[in-house]
C-alpha cells in the first residue's frame, strides 16, 4: 500500500502544478482518487471496449453496468467510514483528553 500512496502523492503533485494526468489503472484505490473516470468494459478483450460508465468516482460507483462500480463503492464507503471514525475519536479526545495515535495518523 505504501507504493500506492507514493504514486498518489506524485499524481496529485503533477495535477496541483497544472498538468493533465491520464492514468490507465485497475487499482480501485487509485481509481477512487480520480477527478473523472472513463470505465471501459464490460469485459476484457473482444467482450469489452465499450464505455460503460463515466463521471466522478461517485457517479461511476452508482452505475448499474460498470463492473468497477461495486468495488469503487466499497472503497468510497471505507473512506467515508474513516472520516466518521476520526470525527468520533476527536469527540472522545474532547471528553477525556486522550486520543489513540493510530487514528491521528489516518487523518
Amino acid at each position: 500500500m505504501a507504493d500506492v500512496e507514493l504514486l498518489l502523492k506524485v499524481l496529485h503533485r503533477l495535477v496541483d502544478e497544472g498538468n493533465t494526468v491520464i492514468v490507465i489503472e485497475h487499482n480501485v484505490s487509485i481509481i477512487a482518487e480520480a477527478d473523472y473516470i472513463v470505465d471501459i468494459g464490460p469485459e476484457a478483450g473482444p467482450e469489452g471496449g465499450e464505455i460503460v460508465a463515466t463521471g466522478t468516482p461517485e457517479d461511476v460507483a452508482r452505475s448499474r453496468t460498470s463492473r468497477t462500480a461495486p468495488f469503487l463503492r466499497d472503497v468510497l464507503q471505507r473512506e467515508a467510514g474513516e472520516v466518521k471514525k476520526v470525527k468520533s475519536v476527536t469527540k472522545l479526545r474532547a471528553k477525556n483528553g486522550e486520543i489513540d495515535s493510530r487514528f491521528v495518523l489516518t487523518m
